[in-house]
């Protein structure tokens, strides 16, 4: 770029392009590629051959080219570059003492070069220098012993001059530095290529202490049972389990044992290998045990033999899961039930303990609701399957001594364990079990199973005591006076049962008051008492002008079968009409209506039928608001409504909905008029 005169910087002016058409032939980006490679060739000059025919002129080169080489190596002595191309280029001219003074010059430089050292081996090697060669190798591997390619050439070497024992001498040079595996490995090969088995066997044995690693073993294990040595290999593979013991025990090796008496059809020891590898091996490394003892037991066992290892594999699943949640009480059931069904008792009872030591971190019921079923289950497999009673027996203790009963309780319990003392024919302890549980944490199921319990037992005073003492806990329990009087029914007292439904109907607060009155009518009717029925149904109209009563009442009359039944039976429904005319529920007056003229219709005239036609009651179309929950409108809603006779407020409005009717069809009578003549 130029700068003017005033230091500004002139920008070099950009040509047009005036015809911005493209090209009739396009070239390509590899098209320009090849021919800027092309011209690339073409611009190169190659160096000029030089042919030397003079031994005088061949000193001169010679003197050049190390003149060159000398003069590299002044420049920099630690580029091993410069040296090994010197010391090529000696070798190239069959100097090969002068190769050698330059390999060891460069030693001198950088002793520690694992590539000069190779070159100058390689170069001995080639001279067929073999001495000379070993005196290098020897030298090598006394300085740099950790460069295992040192070891490799040297042995190779050895081996393909067909000397074996020196071959095999730096072996057991190589291997008292205890190498890597792949040094051990080429050292076994070695012995095998000359069938020396006893030598492989050996170096095999200081290899796994040297790399006491279980791919070792099971190496050594199928070396010895490649070369048919069957008793050898099974020691192997049991000094290895042995050498690991329990706490080192890898899966692996007991895996390839197992495999290994596969092989050999001793199916009965594979099984005990995988038994014992299920034992005494963590349970994070048994997945792949238990695959392979299903695979085992599914090719060579019984049916025995595969639901074993199935409810192994299933154990060994729930100890997962239990031991990830121990408050899963689902999985506990679930363990428990596989291990009642094939495990032994002792184990049962050992999880039954460890499942039950999961309380439940909160004081909570629901909290409680499966974890008290552990128990439950507990004391039945005492009871049932182990047959130990007084074992059961602590068992329920135990467990009612850990409830909070002051806060809550299972009735449950108490009654199971009320019942075992039974089944064992000890009636007192029992009875002492449920004072305790009704002294300690009254509930109503407490009571219930007391009390059916006596009455089993045919001790009807105890029941009467209990009822009474059930009433006083809970007197706002219809069902509970109903059982009273039950029982004092089925035990004929009619009297007392009587008594017992009228404190009952005249308790203040009652959870179900209309089932009461209800057993109380019926009970009256069962025993014909229709006059104190009557006085019963009045008692209860008093309280409640409910429209079922009303109708009960009128069915109880009609059922009553006395000659005056029909007047009475229609009293009722007169009475009940006219209790319900200020009420505002008129469907329940609209189905006291056709229920009595259903009656009428059966057991009355034409005029008493005509007298209830007259109150029913018209049912008209009505439209109103309707209102969301936030009070805005939400449009209209038609309903159907009831119109009763009687009702006078509403006569005004049915006279004019009656007129408004008639002015439709007089409407409708000269449209059709008018429309006829224009038709013809």
């Amino acid at each position: 770029m130029e700068t003017g005169s005033d230091g500004k910087i002139k920008l070099p002016k950009v040509a047009k392009v005036k015809n911005k058409m493209p090209a009739p032939v396009q070239i390509t980006a590899e098209q320009l590629l090849r021919e800027a490679k092309e011209r690339e060739l073409e611009m190169g000059q190659k160096a000029p051959k030089q042919k030397i025919s003079d031994p005088d002129e061949l000193a001169q080169y010679r003197l050049r080219k190390r003149k060159a080489f000398e003069d590299n190596i002044r420049k920099n002595r630690n580029v091993m570059t410069n040296w090994i191309k010197y010391a090529c280029w000696e070798e190239s001219q069959k100097e090969i003492q002068r190769a050698r003074s330059v390999w060891e010059r460069a030693l001198d430089v950088d002793h520690r070069n694992i590539t000069v050292w190779l070159k100058y081996a390689e170069m001995e090697m080639r001279s067929r220098q073999i001495n000379h060669a070993r005196n290098i190798w020897d030298r090598a591997i006394t300085i740099l012993p950790r460069a295992n390619q040192f070891w490799y050439k040297y042995t190779y070497m050895e081996e393909m001059l067909g000397n074996t024992a020196g071959g095999r001498q730096v072996f057991e040079r190589w291997m008292e530095w205890q190498p890597e595996e792949q040094a051990w490995h080429s050292y076994i090969n070695f012995e095998l290529r000359y069938k020396e088995l006893d030598r492989a066997r050996s170096i095999y044995e200081r290899f796994v202490l040297v790399h006491p690693e279980v791919k070792n073993w099971i190496k050594y294990a199928k070396f010895e049972e490649k070369h048919h040595y069957v008793g050898s290999a099974r020691n192997v593979y049991e000094r290895g389990v042995e050498f690991f013991g329990e706490e080192n025990m890898d899966e692996k090796l007991l895996i390839a044992f197992a495999k290994f008496e596969e092989s050999q059809k001793e199916h009965e020891r594979a099984r005990v290998i995988y038994k014992y590898a299920l034992d005494h091996l963590p349970k994070d490394k048994c997945q792949e045990i238990y695959k392979q003892y299903t695979i085992h037991e599914k090719k060579f066992g019984d049916r025995e033999g595969i639901e074993d290892v199935i409810v192994s594999k299933r154990r060994f699943q729930y100890e997962e899961e239990v031991k990830l949640n121990p408050h899963n009480y689902d999985a506990w059931f679930d363990y428990l039930r596989l291990l009642e069904n094939d495990g032994e008792m002792e184990q049962v009872r050992d999880i039954y303990e460890r499942a039950i030591a999961n309380v439940p971190p909160s004081q909570e019921k629901r909290h409680w609701r499966r974890y008290i079923y552990l128990w439950i289950n507990y004391a039945l497999y005492e009871e049932l399957e182990a047959e130990d009673m007084e074992r059961t027996r602590q068992v329920y203790q135990a467990c009612l001594e850990l409830l909070p009963h002051k806060k809550f309780t299972f009735a449950k319990i108490w009654l199971l364990f009320a019942q075992f003392e039974i089944r064992q024919k000890n009636l007192q302890m029992a009875r002492k079990i449920m004072g305790a549980a009704i002294g300690k944490c009254p509930k109503d199921k407490l009571f219930r199973g007391y009390i059916d319990l006596e009455i089993q037992l045919r001790e009807f005073e105890r029941c009467r005591i209990l009822y009474e003492k059930f009433l006083e806990f809970n007197s706002e329990n219809c069902t509970t006076w109903m059982k009273y009087a039950e029982l004092e029914i089925i035990l004929g007292d009619l009297e007392r049962a009587r008594a017992i439904f009228e404190l009952a109907i005249n308790q203040a607060k009652l959870d179900m008051p209309e089932v009461l009155w209800k057993a109380y009518i019926d009970f009256e009717m069962e025993q014909e008492e229709y006059d104190k029925t009557r006085s019963l149904y009045r008692m209860l109209l008093q309280r409640t002008h409910h429209i079922k009563v009303w109708l009960s009442y009128a069915q109880f009359e009609l059922s009553t079968g006395n000659e005056d039944y029909a007047v009475r039976t229609r009293h009722v429904y007169r009475d009940a009409h006219n209790s319900l005319k200020d009420s505002q529920e008129k469907e329940e007056r609209m189905m006291l209506l056709e229920s009595w003229k259903d009656f009428e219709h059966e057991h009355g005239d034409d005029a008493s039928q005509a007298t209830v036609e007259k109150q029913m009651p018209k049912k008209v179309k009505k439209r109103r608001k309707i209102q969301t929950e936030d009070g805005s409108d939400a449009g209209w809603e038609e309903y159907f409504d009831y119109i009763f006779p009687d009702n006078e407020t509403a006569q005004p409005n049915l006279k004019l909905l009656a007129m408004a009717k008639r002015w439709k069809q007089t409407q409708e009578e000269k449209e059709t008029d008018t429309t006829e003549p224009d038709d013809t």
